[in-house]
């Protein structure tokens, strides 16, 4: 392995980074934070080229948030399109095992914070970059060559934001016309688990992943191109009840994978054995019995870490 700053490794993953040891600060509530992954042609590609546009690292002011936009680009044999939010929600994973970084939520949404002891060791995101990548191509062998962009540009930033939004859109309407009953197998997702244990997330026609990042197509990719990876196949089993969506081969993933803390979940139920969750959801529901109403919160909002 290649030398680094900073120590490389999954222990790493669920590291926080609390304000008061916190160097700088990328995207988040206060600002905005993106990450895209794209595939492209071989040709295109400079393998592990490293891009900076805007203030690098050692350019930044102590205590400050910064805009933040990481665009991957991916290329292979094996790469594709379908692949493209397989890879991307990987990024989570990869970002959590570089010591002093912190990494949380998915696509428009992304949250960052460097160290200041990894600050202290580093004054350029050249070899951060470069050890995501070595990660991805040691992890995900179909990927042959890459590259990187970092935005740390305003201007820049708000660009980019304004393409990927449009990308997300078209990604998510794949699924529209396609429903859970239309389909034998759903798809599992336990990439959360370094921050959430319980969490077993299950992924289906009318249910995207909790984080919003992994339509069933994603799914079905992931678990086809990296078999021993976060995403694999669910056996539906017996429809046990279908107007909340509870089905047999869910309820078994669900005691295995949570180590027993939940022998059910009901895909659609807001109340009964709804979903489990991590820190990564989208949207927030709540029941308030004194209106016999519920609400629901889109996240992210304002708060302080």
């Amino acid at each position: 392995m290649a030398e680094f700053p900073f120590e490389i490794s999954p222990m790493f993953e669920g590291e926080r980074v609390r304000k008061e040891g916190m160097f700088v600060e990328l995207g988040g509530p206060k600002s905005l934070g993106l990450e895209l992954v794209r595939a492209a042609d071989m040709d295109a590609i400079e393998d592990d080229k490293v891009t900076i546009i805007g203030p690098d690292l050692k350019d930044m002011e102590e205590g400050k948030t910064y805009p933040w936009a990481m665009i991957f680009n991916i290329g292979g044999e094996l790469v594709e399109p379908d692949l493209e939010s397989v890879v991307e929600r990987r990024v989570h994973d990869f970002i959590n095992y570089c010591q002093g970084i912190m990494h949380l939520n998915q696509r428009y949404d992304v949250w960052m914070r460097v160290s200041k002891d990894t600050a202290a060791k580093m004054d350029s995101f050249e070899p951060f970059g470069k050890a995501v990548m070595m990660l991805f191509k040691t992890e995900l062998p179909f990927i042959e060559k890459m590259q990187v962009t970092f935005y740390t540009d305003q201007a820049e930033v708000e660009k980019q934001m304004v393409t990927a939004k449009e990308i997300f859109k078209a990604r998510d309407a794949r699924t529209k016309d396609l429903r859970d009953e239309d389909v034998e197998v759903f798809y599992g997702c336990t990439l959360c688990q370094s921050f959430a244990p319980t969490n077993v997330c299950v992924v289906s026609p009318d249910r995207v992943s909790l984080c919003g990042a992994i339509n069933w197509f994603d799914g079905r990719a992931a678990a086809k191109v990296d078999p021993e990876g976060p995403q694999f196949a669910i056996e539906k089993g017996e429809l046990l009840d279908a107007n909340t969506g509870e089905y047999s081969g869910v309820n078994d993933i669900a005691k295995k994978l949570s180590a027993g803390e939940f022998d059910k979940i009901k895909l659609h139920s807001f109340f009964d054995s709804p979903h489990t969750s991590c820190g990564c959801f989208e949207v927030v529901g709540f029941y308030i019995p004194e209106a016999v109403s519920y609400t629901h919160l889109t996240l992210p909002t304002i708060y302080s870490v």
